[in-house]
């Protein structure tokens, strides 16, 4: 009788629990048994792995084996789990030492002819591995890169099971041929859902291979627009951009991941790690450094947009735009129930989903931007336009955005249409994105510092106590925002976030604190009722 164990890492959602992989020989008929709570894809590793091992030149214990995972309460999925048990068998059979892999957690698929194929989640699996206190992972070798982020832990990449033999038994490690530079490996399929990536409005800001990057200079006019922009980017508040088709509202959002700052070194983490889970992070580039760009259609369902799927749910666009921007381009076109489904993870920063496998928390910390027409035909805002929409169905049009949504934005701005002279004389070209994000960057700076040993980064995630009492604005500065609370004209969320937004404000303008124009210029954004403050004093 003969008994070894190895280690993998089962994924929930976007954390990962460490899996005991055990393998006991009996005397008896020769039997493969996977107990644990395993899936249809986990069973299938029976096959997978007595055809890797005898094509690896091992042999297949002619025995009754029985593979236990453990806790065997928690669901297990997915081909991740092939290698531990492939190891845990061998261990058992004496062809290598069990006491060499009772401490490695080792995550791949194993191929027919023993090679190791990639998987996705390989990053929240090393970081699980490594919270539990392992210091060594084998992982696939295409992998490799995108494990070696997590610090403190050992990495090893095997192109196949025959190398892992050899290495964990101290023989000469045979090489491998690598696949053909004249073709995509196809060992990298594992790492991505057929379906999903750049075709699906999944990007970095710099968008695929990073050759163009949509700059604001390419937008002329909308100078007010603009001014929102960078105030959105730099307090990560959300933004509504309403206007007639063809003004620019869909060209301005899809430039607001240009001027967000890089992603800090835990935030990098947080978004890989989602992306490595969902299949879309690109070959060959392990670190995801830029902000998201997630811009679903409007016929998504709530279970693609919040996350779900069958089993335990998987991200939705909500946590694939985690520190980015989400855009929902027409947005009283989506369903009513998909966005009030935003409500919760706008407020929370995460996403919690209840399905019969289980219940998943998944990050959802994005900048909102939305773009809506003023009535179906568009042209509603435009005296003498011929807008044939009877006011009823203008109202029932705009009314698909809800009032408790609405609420949480803080910014919204009307997009007037490009005149003659900024489209076709350049006349309303503004700055580059470079110089907006240079400016976003320092006002960034100086709310971090504000900010420091607090559990928030940016003005948007300050609760609203904290304003009212220790991040106290100019005396006097609230006068108007408070007589339009006692109007009916402000909730007690929309006064908190009209300080967030004033603190914005203050900060592009690099004073200590918000006074009387930095808050109107907050109301007339959320308001629409002009101030008297000419927008371009936010960012002087």
């Amino acid at each position: 009788m003969g008994f070894a164990r190895a280690c993998s890492v089962a994924l929930v959602g976007v954390e990962g629990v460490v899996v005991e992989v055990q393998a006991d020989l009996e005397p008896g008929v020769a039997a493969f048994t996977l107990v644990g709570l395993p899936d249809k894809s986990l069973v299938e590793s029976r096959d997978r792995v007595r055809a890797a091992v005898v094509n690896s030149g091992a042999e297949w214990p002619q025995k009754k084996l029985t593979v236990g995972l453990s806790p065997a309460s928690v669901p297990k999925s997915g081909s991740g789990f092939d290698l531990a048990v492939a190891c845990a068998v061998l261990g058992a059979a004496e062809r290598i030492d069990p006491s060499a892999i009772a401490d490695v957690v080792m995550v791949g698929e194993l191929g027919l002819d023993g090679r190791v194929r990639p998987v996705r989640g390989v990053l929240p699996a090393v970081l699980a591995a490594a919270e539990a206190g392992y210091a060594h992972v084998v992982v696939p070798e295409q992998t490799a890169g995108e494990a070696a982020l997590v610090p403190g832990v050992s990495v090893l990449g095997v192109r196949s099971l025959r190398q892992l033999i050899a290495i964990l038994s101290d023989e000469p490690v045979p090489d491998e041929p690598a696949g053909q530079e004249s073709r995509p490996d196809a060992l990298l399929a594992g790492l991505m859902v057929p379906g999903s990536g750049f075709g699906a409005g999944l990007a970095p800001a710099g968008g695929p291979g990073g050759t163009y990057r949509k700059d604001l200079r390419d937008v002329a006019g909308q100078s007010r627009a603009r001014g929102a922009l960078e105030i959105a980017a730099a307090g990560g508040h959300h933004l509504l951009l309403s206007g007639p088709p063809g003004a620019g509202k869909t060209m301005l959002a899809e430039r607001l991941p240009g001027i967000l700052p890089p992603l800090t070194r835990r935030e990098a983490l947080e978004v890989t790690a989602v992306h490595s889970v969902a299949g879309i992070l690109p070959p060959g580039e392990p670190l995801v450094s830029t902000a998201p760009y997630c811009a679903p259609h409007h016929s998504a369902t709530m279970q693609s947009l919040i996350g779900g799927g069958n089993g335990l749910p998987r991200p939705g666009a909500v946590s694939l735009a985690h520190r980015g921007v989400l855009f929902m381009d027409e947005a009283p076109e989506f369903s009513a129930k998909t966005l009030d489904a935003l409500r919760q993870p706008l407020e929370s920063g995460h996403v919690v989903v209840a399905r019969a496998a289980g219940v998943v928390r998944l990050p959802a910390r994005f900048l909102m931007a939305l773009a809506a027409n003023p009535c179906p035909c568009g042209r509603h805002s435009l005296g003498g336009a011929g807008c044939e929409c009877p006011p009823a169905v203008v109202r029932r049009y705009q009314a698909r955005l809800s009032g408790p949504l609405l609420d949480r934005v803080d910014l919204r701005v009307e997009v007037e249409p490009v005149t003659r002279a900024d489209l076709v004389e350049g006349g309303g070209r503004g700055e580059s994105s470079a110089v907006v994000a240079a400016r976003v960057r320092q006002a960034r700076a100086r709310a971090a510092e504000r900010l420091a040993g607090t559990p928030w980064t940016t003005n948007s995630e300050v609760p609203g106590h904290e304003l009212r009492t220790r991040l106290l604005a100019a005396p006097g500065a609230l006068t108007a925002a408070e007589r339009d609370m006692e109007r009916g004209a402000l909730t007690a969320r929309g006064l908190d976030r009209v300080l967030r937004v004033a603190w914005t404000v203050a900060d592009l303008r690099g004073v200590d604190r918000p006074d009387a124009s930095d808050v109107a210029v907050a109301l007339e954004l959320r308001t629409g009722v002009q101030r008297g403050v000419p927008m371009k004093a936010r960012a002087s």
